[in-house]
């Protein structure tokens, strides 16, 4: 999928290098088309914009970054380190993506426990990434977004031992926070070429 498919271009001012925000720059987001089984969404991310860590609950997540420069974090819940030395409300996570991505890329995908399901965005440059978010998130079926802050791990230990130091840089621990004023986003309209639904007879 290029830009041009859902109605974007280079030629935008919002893409260009000269555009800058006043104060935090805003994370703003546009619905393409939603149903019971998935959503399709842009978010479009002025420069050095973020999208904090947040998760996917059973929900699968292809994200395809059409335009601009953007920083992907991604952690999965750690599984066979002994978290008995875990601080109150905190859990262990283990770091799989820490790059810098500039399209056009590969798309990206992510499941319920594995491939970065918690993850956050950080624009290096304006960007505009598109997800297919599937189910959609929905509070009253539990797949309610939750927000994290990260914490340096101490020693560490698996079924083979203490970890070394740098077994140890790939753990983090996370703690669920509150979504940051300043991290939430604006909702526009989408423009670009619409989704028609055929019913095949």
């Amino acid at each position: 999928m290029s830009p041009e498919d859902v109605g974007l271009s280079k030629d935008l001012q919002f893409f260009k290098p000269k555009s800058q925000t006043e104060g935090t720059p805003r994370v703003t987001s546009a619905t393409i088309y939603k149903c019971e089984n998935f959503e399709l969404c842009i978010f479009f991310l002025p420069a050095s914009a973020v999208i904090p860590l947040h998760n996917h609950p059973e929900m699968t997540v292809f994200s395809k970054l059409l335009m601009g420069t953007m920083h992907i974090k991604a952690y999965d819940w750690a599984g066979s380190i002994n978290q008995s030395v875990s601080p109150s409300k905190l859990r262990l996570a283990k770091l799989k993506v820490n790059k810098t991505f500039t399209a056009p890329c590969d798309t990206s995908v992510l499941y319920p426990t594995s491939g970065g399901n918690i993850h956050e965005f950080t624009a290096v440059t304006p960007c505009a990434v598109l997800d297919v978010i599937g189910p959609p998130y929905s509070k009253s079926d539990g797949r309610d977004c939750s927000f994290y802050k990260e914490t340096l791990c101490g020693d560490l230990f698996s079924d083979n031992g203490e970890l070394t130091k740098d077994d140890r840089c790939c753990y983090r621990w996370l703690e669920e926070t509150e979504i940051p004023s300043e991290s939430e986003m604006d909702g526009i309209e989408y423009m670009g070429p619409q989704i028609i639904n055929t019913i095949s007879i």
